[in-house]
């Protein structure tokens, strides 16, 4: 990539429309944030040289906090270097509260590594299936346990949205269970505000759910925040190892991060992202593909008879149209997939050359 991120960039020396990556919003290069990042590092520099709780608090943390809050509806947040980190911190944060984690099998990384680095027994279930779930902490909870059940909001490669509600009811037989979802892809996307997966199903606030957010992806920032209440934040975050042993993000990318959740508050971008979707939807199963309604800009060409994925991917890419191709990525279909991202800022025009660029190459 020779440009900066958008709609259309540089990659080999040509302009291309740019179907990949996770710039849903399309806030990365808003002038706006860049103006905050730029005046973050004339003023005060790259970073604070140590760790928050001392000399290393700040007015732009104080900012960026402030606005995280706004835009999450909170008392409080976690801020810290990388929503990778969520999982981790989540799992020993609530470390009092569970005793067994169980896990869809087609988690992000961070999901594995953070109830891993816990300790606790961990058990995989079948993916997005609440059946499935139901039987193994049947299975395998002893008596007096508590679970702990870790999903991506929104995986990152399928595009699907966990079913939050059915996992409820199953979980609602388990006094003190929690739900934590990593909803890196969500963030920014789902939900009239934006707050992800569990405001998009109508879950926000009920007890036992929890979500891990990036500001890295659809908000067009950097780091990672955890939103709650002050009484649950604090828990967390004396539980955790990470937030207290981890440097905080820079300051110009907390300075960026601030207005740009400013800028990601605007339900009309968010609509805009819902159109494009719609469109590219419709376009591309016209082709022959089964994708389903769903707001969320990740479209999934799953591999079928007849159709070269890789050589599909060349070909776009012939055409200046730039997509994935996707063979062992978490959640990655049997076969791997063509990976599709849309963008805020797509136009119609281009969402039409991309469907009919797939047209002509199938």
């Amino acid at each position: 990539m020779q440009s900066p991120l958008g709609p259309r960039v540089v990659i080999g020396g040509r302009e291309r429309d740019y179907f990949s990556g996770t710039g849903y919003l399309g806030l990365h290069n808003h002038p706006a944030v860049l103006e905050a990042a730029i005046s973050a590092i004339h003023t005060y520099g790259m970073s604070t040289a140590t760790s928050r709780g001392g000399y290393g608090e700040h007015d732009l943390y104080d900012a960026l906090e402030a606005a995280a809050c706004a835009f999450f509806g909170v008392e409080r947040v976690l801020y810290y270097p990388s929503g990778y980190f969520s999982a981790g911190i989540l799992a020993q944060g609530l470390r009092e509260r569970w005793d067994r984690a169980f896990i869809d099998d087609w988690s992000h990384y961070s999901l594995w590594d953070g109830a891993r680095a816990t300790g606790k027994p961990l058990v995989s279930f079948h993916h997005c299936d609440p059946q499935a779930l139901a039987e193994s902490l049947r299975r395998e909870l002893k008596p007096g346990e508590r679970p702990l059940v870790l999903s991506d909001g929104v995986f990152p490669i399928s595009g699907e949205i966990a079913p939050v509600w059915a996992y409820q009811a199953v979980l609602a037989e388990y006094p003190g269970a929690w739900l934590v979802l990593d909803d890196a892809h969500a963030t920014g996307v789902l939900g009239r505000g934006g707050r992800g997966t569990l405001e998009h199903a109508g879950a926000l606030g009920q007890p036992g759910l929890i979500a891990g957010h990036t500001l890295s992806k659809g908000i067009g920032g950097y780091g990672g925040v955890i939103a709650g209440s002050r009484l649950l934040t604090t828990e967390v975050e004396r539980n955790s190892r990470v937030t207290v042993g981890s440097s905080p993000p820079p300051l110009p990318a907390a300075a960026a991060s601030a207005r740009a959740l400013e800028l990601a508050a605007d339900l009309a971008l968010r609509q805009r992202l819902w159109a494009n979707v719609r469109r590219a939807r419709a376009g591309i199963r016209a082709l022959g593909w089964d994708l389903e309604d769903s707001p969320v800009p990740i479209l999934c060409l799953r591999a079928r008879p007849g159709v070269d994925l890789a050589r599909l991917k060349d070909a776009l890419f012939q055409r200046d149209l730039c997509v994935a191709h996707v063979q062992n990525y978490t959640s990655t279909p049997p076969g791997g997939a063509i990976r599709i991202a849309i963008f805020a800022t797509h136009s119609e025009e281009q969402i039409d050359r991309l469907v009919d660029g797939l047209r002509a190459v199938l």
